[in-house]
């Protein structure tokens, strides 16, 4: 028997042509009862003039799930011979120029576990349509370059679902005995994708904000009954953020209300349907007692990142679905700009490449590579990656500074301006910058088709009394893609003399400056008086790995004294990967090595109180993870021995500095400010060490902080600490933790990441039996993600267990969950990628795993399987 993915098509960005027919206007009726849904849809279609195939007199249309009840064209009945729908698709003969088309279908959201288009959602109905969701509502040409006004009735039962909600403004209502209904209005035409409907008995945070043009927008946030607490904090993201867009990039809000629907089950993190956005609770509910500090700053990124798609997204959306990063690359720029407006600009920016580096980078340089804009794809569901993401918005970066504030800002009202209610490509957004600039950018579009993370290789030394640099750079082969063109790449440089004070690099004296490098191999001479050391990719000015062969005492220069923050951060972890990577080959001892460090990091740390969150950062050692990616073949178990050994080694040689920190760091009362949060991550990073090193003060202040937290973040690191190294006390405090928060999802959701984490093969049987906890659910993303994600991808010394037992546990959730949502079983395999680095032992038995599930596996999730074997 073939293997269901045997007959996936696959999509390619050079078979683009535009639709056959345009939709102008969509009236739905959705009415919603228990076990069916029927959707009644009235199409208003014409003709494309800018499709060539005119000649063509058939309409297709996309439809999956759904069970047809009957179709009329301009009111006529269509005669059951003149249609068929197979395949997903329904194909209507010998249509008119311009018609409408109405249809009646039944849908089952109770049944939709895959969580595409309409389905349940602790009692609520909800959507997602992003990607090719609108699908399973109605029949449709599901693609980003049909745009149409929609005009939605959403009829229920008045006393379950008293709050009936979709894009746009409503403008009619009424009862019909004991049920309701309610019409909403989007006068703005928008892609199917965007398109969103909420029933259910929710609680409502409103507010209002006015314009900078003095219109009155209501806010409005929904969440369950029992959440209504948790969203201040968003509402408060929500209008920094609409403030904001407007001051940075003049863009006002369109329409009279905004709302944002909190829903349990969700695959994303959020969803910027038109004026409703959908978001999972994770990123819009936040309280200081059952949220950390990350996690009150993911909710005012991803609320800002959803508010800022209004824009860039729904205004000005992409042609198809290649041009994902148009929208999604953009809007990643601007929340981090917000982000880093709204805090500390250094710290967020190391954290924005910390993530980029130790996620997208290995995505880049494995199976699952990709350029920013593909060239092909079987689900687009695949794509929704960090490269599209993360490294789309590096690229935008690239552009600002290319252009300077001034000139961004003026090609992004260009482009805004230009491209109103239309789909287009990352092309048209490129030559927005040309234009304005007066830069010719084709080169730079290199960075959009061709897939992997350049090597950017530096040498230098002294010719004839000048100091010299040499560029050279070089993008190793991908799938698909075996020989690589020279980029243009911007680096920003400084060079450092002795004291760590920066040179004047001309003759203006600038101590800064921006290098084009558009060639394989670059040459640059500088007047130096003495040794220096160079201070490149400074903010991280391009996605690149830097090749430089620093010297002990260079790194130690940058980060106690570089003014740059990303550049400390690099210099860190080029300290700590050196030590770390002599103690994988077994060179050396972590007590020596540490030793080493020991004088820069008394630097840092007498510094710490200058910025406590940039401190916690640069005294953090790198992860497993990437530490493993550095070595081939990798031996996971060899990686983990070093990596505890060297914590072990730097716990007992500041001993007395994180006593002291962890003691100090102590607060009597809850603050919310970035000081405050700072000092709380290194306070929790200190004790961690302290635990590490076996102080038997560790164990004493984790109690403490776990029986009496100001908030989650002290409550969560304590339980972590104490769980992680098998602290007196680990267990109770887990039984505790459970019983205390069992009424909370998200907060439940840590409790089993916490102990997903615990590394060592030893934990593998309690996650098994995690797997069957009566709290564990399959069908919700943020329960299996807390488990098995963290399991796969957060604690590489269990998931890589010699005997292959983290790869079998592995296998089975994908199979189980591949049945429940594709989506989320293929998301969740990527953590297989790294399989062809491993040493041949586990390498086998992850392939042969890995063969088992790709038998049987969903489109989704076989496309993903095939990438990573090979076939």
């Amino acid at each position: 028997m073939d293997s269901p993915q045997a007959d996936v098509k696959t999509t390619r960005l050079a078979d683009y042509t535009p639709p056959a027919f345009l939709v102008d206007h969509v009236q739905l009726d959705v009415d919603l009862r228990d076990g069916q849904t029927w959707v009644t849809s009235t199409l208003q279609l014409r003709r494309n003039p800018d499709n060539s195939q005119q000649s063509a007199s058939d309409l297709v249309l996309d439809g999956e799930c759904l069970t047809l009840e009957s179709l009329a064209i301009d009111g006529e009945p269509v005669a059951a011979d003149r249609y068929r729908y197979e395949k997903d698709q329904l194909t209507i003969e010998s249509v008119p120029q311009a018609f409408s088309l109405t249809s009646v279908v039944l849908i089952e959201p109770e049944k939709n576990t895959a969580l595409e288009g309409l389905y349940r959602s602790n009692g609520m109905y909800c959507t997602q349509c992003e990607a090719e969701g609108f699908r399973r509502i109605t029949f449709f040409p599901d693609r980003p370059d049909v745009l149409a006004r929609f005009t939605t009735t959403v009829r229920a039962d008045k006393k379950r679902y008293p709050l009936l909600l979709s894009n746009g403004n409503p403008v009619n209502q009424g009862e019909e005995g004991d049920r309701h209904w309610v019409t909403w209005e989007d006068p703005f035409p928008k892609p199917c994708y965007l398109f969103a409907l909420v029933a259910g008995d929710l609680a409502c945070l409103e507010d209002s904000y006015t314009t900078s043009s003095g219109r009155q927008v209501s806010l409005r946030l929904y969440a369950e009954h029992r959440d209504l607490d948790k969203l201040d904090h968003a509402m408060l993201s929500l209008k920094n953020a609409m403030r904001w867009d407007e001051e940075t990039y003049g863009r006002e809000y369109d329409l009279d209300i905004y709302m944002i629907v909190a829903v349990s089950h969700f695959n994303m993190g959020a969803m910027e349907n038109k004026g409703l956005n959908i978001f999972n609770t994770a990123c819009v509910l936040a309280h200081p007692s059952t949220t950390t500090d990350a996690g009150f700053q993911r909710v005012e990124s991803v609320v800002a990142h959803e508010y800022f798609h209004n824009w860039s997204g729904n205004r000005v959306t992409c042609r198809d679905w290649f041009q994902l990063s148009l929208k999604e690359g953009f809007t990643v720029f601007r929340d981090q700009q917000f982000s880093a407006d709204m805090n500390s600009a250094a710290v967020q920016r190391v954290e924005n490449v910390d993530f980029l580096v130790n996620h997208q980078f290995p995505e880049d340089q494995g199976p699952m590579a990709h350029p920013v804009r593909p060239a092909e794809y079987q689900k687009i569901d695949n794509f929704y990656t960090l490269t599209i993401y993360e490294k789309g918005a590096e690229i935008v970066r690239m552009q600002y500074h290319l252009l300077g504030s001034e000139d961004f800002r003026r090609a992004t009202d260009l482009y805004f301006e230009r491209f109103d209610g239309q789909a287009v490509t990352c092309d048209d957004f490129v030559a927005c910058m040309e234009e304005i600039s007066g830069r010719d950018l084709t080169q730079f579009k290199r960075w959009y088709s061709q897939a992997g993370t350049p090597v950017l290789t530096v040498t230098d030394g002294w010719k004839e009394g000048e100091y010299q640099i040499s560029f050279r750079q070089h993008t190793p082969p991908t799938p698909g893609q075996a020989e690589k063109q020279p980029l243009m790449i911007p680096v920003r440089l400084a060079l450092l003399d002795e004291a760590g004070e920066p040179l004047p690099l001309d003759a203006e004296g600038n101590r800064e400056k921006v290098i084009i490098l558009d060639r394989e191999a670059q040459t640059l001479s500088f007047d130096a008086p003495g040794p220096v050391t160079p201070s490149l990719l400074r903010g991280f000015s391009a996605p690149v790995v830097l090749d430089y062969a620093y010297d002990h005492d260079q790194l130690c220069r940058l980060l106690a004294l570089d003014s740059d923050g990303y550049c400390r951060w690099s210099a860190a972890q080029r300290l700590y990967f050196s030590a770390l990577d002599r103690l994988v080959k077994g060179e050396g001892s972590a007590a020596a090595e540490a030793q080493t460090l020991l004088p820069v990091l008394e630097q840092v740390i007498g510094r710490a109180d200058e910025d406590p969150a940039q401190a916690a950062l640069l005294l953090s050692l790198p992860g497993e993870v990437a530490l493993g990616d550095r070595h081939s073949p990798l031996d996971p178990g060899s990686v983990h021995v070093a990596h505890q050994a060297m914590k072990k080694a730097l716990g007992k040689a500041l001993q007395t500095h994180w006593l002291s920190l962890a003691e100090n760091l102590i607060a009597t009362e809850l603050e919310m400010d970035g000081r405050a949060m700072g000092r709380r991550q290194l306070r929790n990073l200190a004790l961690d060490y302290l635990a590490a090193s076996g102080h038997p003060e560790a164990q004493r202040l984790a109690v403490e902080l776990f029986e009496l937290p100001l908030c989650m973040t002290e409550e969560l690191a304590a339980l972590r600490i104490l769980v992680h190294y098998n602290l007196a006390g680990a267990n109770q405090a887990l039984a505790q933790f459970a019983e205390r928060w069992s009424d909370e999802a998200l907060v439940m959701d840590q409790w089993f990441a916490v102990q997903a984490a615990v590394p060592g093969p030893a934990s593998l049987p309690r996650i098994e039996e995690l797997m069957a906890h009566s709290a564990f659910d399959w069908t919700v993303p943020n329960r299996v993600r807390a488990l098995v994600g963290t399991l796969a991808n957060g604690n590489p010394s269990a998931f890589h267990s010699p005997d292959g037992e983290g790869y079998r546990l592995f296998a089975a959730a994908l199979t189980r969950l591949d049945r429940i949502n594709p989506q989320i079983a293929a998301r969740l395999a990527n953590a297989a990628a790294r399989m062809a680095k491993l040493e041949p032992g586990r390498r086998g038995q992850l392939q042969n795993a890995l063969q088992g599930v790709k038998k049987q596996a969903s489109d989704n999730l076989g496309e993903v399987l095939g990438r990573i074997l090979g076939a």
